[in-house]
């Protein structure tokens, strides 16, 4: 079994493998229209604002563009009491309180324009621009819901002239005006119905543009066959000698609706697990992953035999040094030190061996010795003999080599 494992774990990558990626393509082939209400600047999804965004140099050339997340009065680059500027608000939703759309009236009234696309206003808003406006559930913008497809949004600037108008096969999300001063309302466009969506307002020294279908302005609309001319007619109805164009973030992403924000949906209740498995990629590498784990933890569980060390034979250092000193002795010539040193370690040894002691090694110390190792009397006469004389004459080679014998001999021999 264990010949052919390596074999069956990449007999079943490859398989996987293939498999994730015959799968993958179905999928890319299957691949839906990305629905998600981004109406941020910097998606180039279909319900992104991006193409809107990037394309306001052409209209405000001499304009600074920026983003602000900032709410009213606290832009970093408006100011309250400066005029030729422009706010963009793109938003589902637009509920200002009552002190910031005060400093948003008092922006316009000092020469400013301000033009708002939402598809829900509040109360204080309605208001504030004398209208009344249908209401739009806006639970259902990011419910997965939607209304019937196809946006058809017309504008008609000039009564004098035919309106003209534009559709896209997308999410049809709009609204109306179904009262309005007419007193200080002027009429721009209409929808499918032919009921008003888009009205500008004259507040002090600057404009209100109100517009009721902000997917109008998204990526999808505005790329979808001459749709960029809708744009290009709604942005012409500003003056173009603006310094400042601020494409607001702060209604769309800041400012909550009953608690409720756009990012904290119905994408987050979904749970961990069900917006990874939206994505097929992730959904079979999470897959894999699992099946990976699960054979490693297969292979792991059986028993392995634990290492058996190898081991030496044990060598006998003490005699390897004995006979390294020796031949170094030798070698110097000097006899006499050797035969001191061979006779301390024959001493030690009568010592540990025969627990004699060796302070006095006379004629008793010879015959106890005899009698415990049994070796003949006259060869350990000859030995000791030889050990008391060591100090008083010198040892020639001749005489070592005989010492040294003997000594080899008893230890043979004992």
């Amino acid at each position: 079994m264990k010949k052919y494992l390596p074999h069956i774990i990449f007999t079943l990558v490859i398989g996987a493998a293939i498999y994730m990626i015959l799968t993958g393509e179905k999928q890319e082939r299957r691949k839906q229209l990305n629905k998600r209400l981004s109406f941020r600047t910097t998606d180039k999804i279909p319900y992104g604002s991006w193409v809107a965004y990037n394309n306001l140099k052409q209209f405000f050339p001499e304009a600074r563009i920026s983003k602000s997340e900032k709410e009213p009065g606290y832009w970093d680059s408006l100011s309250v009491y400066d005029s030729n500027q422009l706010l963009l608000i793109i938003s589902p939703y637009f509920m200002p309180d009552d002190t910031e759309l005060e400093k948003l009236l008092s922006f316009v009234r000092n020469g400013n324009d301000l033009f708002i696309s939402s598809l829900f206003f509040n109360d204080n808003s309605q208001k504030a621009f004398k209208v009344n406006t249908t209401y739009l559930d806006y639970t259902l913008l990011y419910s997965g819901k939607q209304d019937d497809d196809t946006l058809k949004v017309s504008l008609q600037p000039d009564p004098s002239k035919e309106r003209k108008e534009y559709e896209y096969p997308g999410r049809k999300f709009s609204s109306y005006f179904y009262d309005i001063d007419n007193g200080r309302a002027y009429n721009l466009g209409y929808d499918h119905l032919g009921s008003i969506n888009f009205i500008k307002l004259t507040a002090g020294k600057g404009n209100v543009f109100v517009h009721h279908a902000p997917l109008a302005f998204s990526n999808y609309f505005l790329l979808h066959k001459n749709n960029m001319s809708y744009y290009e007619t709604a942005m012409s109805l500003i003056a173009h000698n603006k310094k400042q164009v601020v494409w607001d973030e702060y209604f769309a992403f800041k400012k909550s609706i009953h608690g409720y924000n756009r990012r904290n949906g119905d994408e987050d209740k979904k749970g961990f697990m069900s917006v990874l498995f939206q994505y097929p990629g992730l959904k079979w590498a999470f897959i894999s992953a699992l099946l990976l784990l699960l054979l490693f933890v297969l292979i792991e569980m059986r028993r392995k035999q634990r290492y058996i060390p190898v081991i030496k034979k044990p060598v006998n250092d003490s005699l390897e040094f004995v006979k390294t000193i020796g031949r170094l002795y030798f070698d110097r010539g000097d006899h006499k030190n050797l035969c001191r040193k061979m006779s301390a370690y024959f001493l030690e040894h009568i010592r540990n061996r025969y627990k004699l002691a060796t302070g006095n090694i006379n004629d008793q110390f010879i015959k106890t010795l005899q009698f415990k190792t049994g070796y003949p009397e006259d060869e350990l006469r000859s030995i000791i003999n030889f050990i008391n004389q060591i100090e008083n004459t010198e040892v020639t080679e001749h005489q070592l080599k005989i010492f040294h014998l003997k000594l080899e001999e008893f230890y043979k021999k004992v």
